[in-house]
């Protein structure tokens, strides 16, 4: 004898007289879930006004490419010969992404927390505009560790404390994951745009325009070192040389004001100024070969110093975004609503298994 087997699948209609039976559960219990969307809408409307704009500062630059020095080439290899090592190599270890890096580094955020801004009338650090923009200096007035702590424009790192280092390190890490954005906008176009957002206006502004202006002089240093080291040292032998060579044209006049009126037959009083003349000659070759060089080393200097050519500048005001008062109500009600109804489809369905 067969047996019938159970049909376990939910048909359409069973599924629709289910949903129906919920729907009407829900309407039956309007009135919670209306007074649940209204709190929520007055939860949102208090969190708009209680949560403080965000402004953000952008500044775009763009940096110039290297490029090949052209005629100049020749002139450098004929400085080689005189093994003198006049730069030209230009590296590229801040290019691409490790410039985007570098702005985003500890050590170029925190030198940058450290410059001067005007601050109602008097000269402040912008990490010290931070701790005072966030409230931090009124939690650590009962903290004999925290109250006394100060940040004060331009301070070397070295006199910093472990709690100074801490709390710089704090700032650099809320910075660099919330406020601090830099990147190109458009991978085709070589202009990098940074991006700081803050809920202090003018911290946002002086903090994009003194990162820049960090960076960009690291950047300048760095590149052009190894230029301006060669230059430096040309330089200093030329001015060496040209000592010389007036110490050598005095010496000449000296042993010719010996020598006046000398008998023509006694040559050997006159081979000091032989000798003084000779190096009058050589002195002054040398020089004109430093000088040279010298010159073709402050060619090679400009060619080597790159440009951070800023495009746009944060001006004030600056790009807002403030959490509505409407989108606060519509949002809070929305919440309050689905989670009232969730609640009560739970319980419903508790009472049921019981």
């Amino acid at each position: 004898m067969n047996k019938e087997i159970p049909n376990d699948e939910i048909s359409l209609k069973e599924l629709l007289d289910k949903a129906r039976e919920w729907f009407s559960y829900l309407v039956s219990q309007w009135k919670i879930i209306v007074l649940a969307g209204i709190i929520g809408a007055a939860l949102g409307l208090a969190y708009s006004f209680s949560k403080k704009p965000i402004y953000t500062a952008t500044l775009s630059f763009a940096l110039e490419d290297e490029k090949s020095g052209g005629g100049l080439g020749g002139a450098l290899g004929l400085a080689s010969q005189f093994g003198l090592d006049l730069g030209g190599g230009g590296g590229s270890i801040f290019t691409g992404s490790n410039l985007t890096e570098l702005f985003k580094s500890r050590s170029m955020v925190e030198q940058t927390l450290l410059s001067p801004v005007a601050s109602n009338e008097t000269s402040i650090s912008l990490a010290e505009m931070y701790v005072q923009n966030n409230g931090w200096r009124d939690k650590w007035k009962d903290n004999p560790k925290l109250k006394d702590i100060q940040f004060l424009p331009n301070t070397k790192r070295k006199y910093f404390t472990r709690v100074h280092d801490s709390i710089l390190g704090v700032i650099y890490e809320d910075l660099s994951k919330n406020g601090l954005s830099v990147g190109q906008k458009d991978k085709k176009l070589a202009i990098i745009s940074i991006d700081v957002s803050s809920t202090n206006e003018l911290f946002a502004k002086y903090f994009t325009e003194a990162l820049v202006k960090q960076v960009s002089d690291f950047y300048v240093t760095s590149k052009s070192k190894k230029a301006r080291m060669n230059m430096d040292i040309l330089e200093r032998q030329t001015d060496s040389i040209r000592r010389e060579l007036n110490g050598a044209i005095t010496g000449v006049a000296v042993a010719n004001d010996n020598t006046f009126m000398l008998n023509p037959a006694l040559n050997v009083r006159r081979a000091p100024s032989a000798r003084r003349q000779v190096d009058v000659q050589a002195n002054t070759a040398i020089l004109t070969e430093l000088v040279k060089q010298s010159e073709l080393a402050k060619v090679t200097l400009r060619k080597e110093t790159p440009l951070i050519q800023v495009i746009d500048e944060p001006i004030l005001p600056l790009k807002k975004e403030k959490f509505g008062k409407v989108k606060g109500i519509v949002i809070g009600g929305v919440v309050a609503v689905i989670l009232m109804m969730l609640f009560l489809i739970s319980r419903k369905l508790f009472k049921s298994f019981r």
